[in-house]
């Protein structure tokens, strides 16, 4: 590869300082010159903090203790690298999500996320752990302790918009005029692309799968996410550590506490690990495309997520949400928005919503949808009287708004006009199923 060899001869010295004691790394004479340099060969502006992750992030031996010299690049493939930064359009973003309490699952592969257990050397590439080394030379990853687990990978390719110091110090670009407090109404706690992976991985009927349904219907938990690219400008950081995510003692074969440690499980039915392969197998490709129709310009997804993520009465309102924002639409509120004459001018918004999830599904789901509309309206409104949600009721909740999502992404297959359209027959055939 081809290195301007001013930038070669920059980044030999940098690799020939003597250790560093009381002076910055990014304030030495030798990087001032590499950054002057940087800054005439690829016109991005001074790289200040930035170069000093990126050289950081490259193993520059100054910064690394007399055990770990072996840790640093060689000063040609470190300038290759770092050529290679400067000209990058896109980096490779990538997040790895602990699945905690996931039974066995089989690894799977959907677009480019993937799930599963992986080995300690696997987990070793998705978390970069060799730059993490250079970068933090003390710490040290526990890859034994985190391949005990199952992981949800998601990868995105991500533009570069910003000069690397922009990148690096992000507060640099802000626009300090605009509102600093204004809600996006359509992120979600977690990256886009986790809340797509997630909201797949919800559509798979966790609560027929788990073997005691009282302990809960989620097949695993979610505590916390850890992101990474591959962008040398941006300081790294290291994960949470594996002691935040659930363990108990282990066990040999005569009861005898071995002295490591296991992840906890909730453990799933016996036949579940076929029935999670033909899932994905027979699903991601409908969804990919679902995602994209008029089925799901609404936040289906974002509640499902929401519901997943919430607990006690939250995880409710946010199940009847999902379902709301799939099957209902404006002119249920607005009579004078429904077409002229209204052929169903007596049935409720409710009872709307209510007919098309009975079509939707072909089943008299309504009568359960109605039950739960209440519970909810009477939390809401605070009437007296309430009693505590009974295990079957939560289930049946989750079930309605995942089967509402999942057979919305079936219909959006065939789906040849707009949502209000399609929304207007499924509720002329859900009609009769109304009690």
């Amino acid at each position: 590869m081809y290195v301007p060899s001013e930038v070669l001869r920059a980044i030999e010295n940098v690799w020939a300082m003597p250790s560093l004691q009381s002076i910055e790394l990014r304030k030495t004479p030798e990087v001032l010159e590499l950054d002057a340099i940087c800054e005439r060969v690829y016109a991005q502006g001074k790289g200040g903090y930035a170069l000093a992750n990126a050289l950081r992030s490259l193993g520059v031996p100054c910064m690394l203790p007399p055990d770990a010299k072996e840790l640093s690049l060689h000063p040609a493939k470190a300038a290759e690298r770092l050529h290679d930064a400067y000209l990058q359009k896109t980096v490779l973003r990538r997040h790895l999500c602990p699945l905690e309490y996931a039974d066995h699952l089989p690894e799977v592969v959907f677009g480019t996320s993937r799930a599963g257990q992986f080995t300690s050397a696997e987990l070793g590439e998705f978390m970069d752990a060799k730059r993490l080394r250079r970068y933090f030379p003390g710490h040290r990853l526990a890859l034994r302790d985190y391949a005990k687990f199952r992981w949800l990978v998601v990868e995105e390719e991500v533009t570069v918009k910003a000069p690397p110091l922009q990148r690096a110090l992000p507060f640099l670009s802000m626009d300090f005029s605009r509102d600093l407090g204004e809600i996006n109404p359509h992120l979600g706690r977690f990256p886009q692309a986790v809340e797509v992976a997630l909201f797949f991985l919800l559509l798979a009927p966790w609560e027929e799968w788990v073997r005691y349904q009282q302990a809960g219907w989620r097949g695993f938990r979610l505590p916390w996410i850890y992101t990474l690219d591959d962008d040398h400008f941006v300081g790294p950081t290291v994960p949470q550590s594996p002691t935040t995510l659930a363990t108990e003692p282990e066990y040999d074969g005569w009861d005898n506490e071995t002295g490591d440690e296991r992840a906890i499980i909730i453990p799933l039915d016996d036949d579940y690990e076929s029935q999670w392969l033909q899932f994905v197998g027979e699903t991601w490709s409908a969804f990919e495309t679902a995602r994209t129709t008029a089925l799901f310009e609404t936040p289906v997804g974002h509640f499902l997520v929401r519901a997943f993520l919430a607990d006690g009465i939250d995880e409710i309102m946010a199940h009847m949400t999902t379902i709301e924002a799939g099957l209902g639409i404006v002119s249920d509120h607005k009579r004078k928005l429904r077409p002229k004459p209204d052929p169903h001018k007596d049935v409720s918004s409710t009872d709307r919503v209510a007919a098309r999830l009975a079509a939707l599904l072909r089943d008299p789901s309504c009568v359960d949808y109605q039950e739960l509309f209440d519970l909810r309206s009477t939390f809401v409104h605070g009437r007296g009287g309430l009693a505590p949600i009974s295990t079957q009721q939560r289930i049946r909740a989750r079930s309605l708004a995942r089967l509402v999502a999942r057979r919305l992404v079936d219909e959006a297959a065939s789906l040849s006009g707009t949502r209000e359209t399609k929304l207007d027959q499924l509720l002329d055939a859900g009609v009769p199923f109304l009690p």
